[in-house]
């Protein structure tokens, strides 16, 4: 797998070849292989503790496997220096269910440390005091609608404005590859299709404030829903007891119309340990 430098259609973005991940006794994934190209929008589904968010942690370099390969962008993290693999978490763009927003920082500073990646660490560290590049993060949090935020404290807003603030925040890091972990598990219906609709349209966008035109980032994003996943998304992966059960696309569990492939997905059983 050479080093990607761009994302155009059919470049693998992300392999994972006999990936698995044990905590002490229990296995989180279980010889997982899977394979990503640009552009793909990516369902992984699945009860909890299926492993999700283990493969997702997997996925974006953030944990190690235990056992297996993983080739992100056209490089293998493990093999990476410190310096090498902080470059390459700048290229990947991660919302998780908590948004890892502090509150008590105005919204530009948590917007603008969505460039913190591109920055030197003098530089980095001048932005937290006095955020630079405040055209592009003000573009980013118009096209949100919540452009008239940028210097009210992030505690302060709802849930739905701190939603688009992380978006935003993504949209100025600029990343190849987007992953999502759990985003809408805990909103209603309607919001949750909000968010949902948000990420699809951050990944299809090109560079916000320029108005460039940039080929779509890949997206993974981890699901309880299975009707947004087969609504929003080219391919759904079904997940359980840390095993893909099934990958495929999402028009053919479309018609899917007795629901055999989601039934078998969440079925009772019992479980043993935390895949989540």
């Amino acid at each position: 797998m050479t080093a990607v430098s761009d994302t155009s259609p059919d470049i693998e973005v992300l392999r994972l070849e006999h990936v698995s991940l044990r905590f002490g006794a229990t296995t989180a994934l279980d010889d997982v292989a899977l394979t990503v190209c640009a552009g793909e929008r990516v369902a992984l589904v699945g009860p909890s503790g299926a492993g999700k968010s283990s493969l997702i942690s997997i996925a974006n370099a953030s944990v190690a496997p235990s056992a297996g390969t993983v080739d992100l962008l056209g490089r293998r993290p493990v093999e990476l220096s410190s310096k090498e693999r902080r470059a390459l978490r700048a290229r990947v763009g991660t919302v998780y269910q908590a948004l890892h927003l502090p509150g008590p920082l105005r919204v530009v500073h948590n917007v603008s440390a969505g460039r913190l990646g591109r920055l030197s660490s003098i530089r980095a560290i001048r932005n937290l005091v006095k955020p630079t590049g405040l055209d592009e993060v003000r573009a980013a949090l118009d096209s949100l609608g919540v452009g008239d935020k940028l210097w009210q404290r992030t505690g302060d807003l709802s849930g739905g404005e701190r939603q688009r603030v992380a978006i935003a925040r993504l949209l100025v890091q600029h990343p190849d590859i987007v992953f999502a972990d759990e985003p809408v598990a805990s909103l209603d219906p309607a919001r949750a299709r909000e968010v949902i609709e948000l990420l699809v349209a951050a990944a299809e966008r090109g560079a916000v404030a320029s108005g460039s035109s940039a080929p779509p980032r890949s997206l993974i994003v981890s699901l309880h829903a299975f009707d947004l996943a087969v609504e929003y998304f080219d391919r759904v992966i079904g997940l359980r007891d840390g095993r893909i059960l099934f990958d495929e696309s999402a028009a053919t569990l479309r018609s899917d119309a007795d629901g055999t492939r989601s039934a078998e997905l969440y079925r009772l059983v019992a479980v043993t340990g935390d895949r989540s």
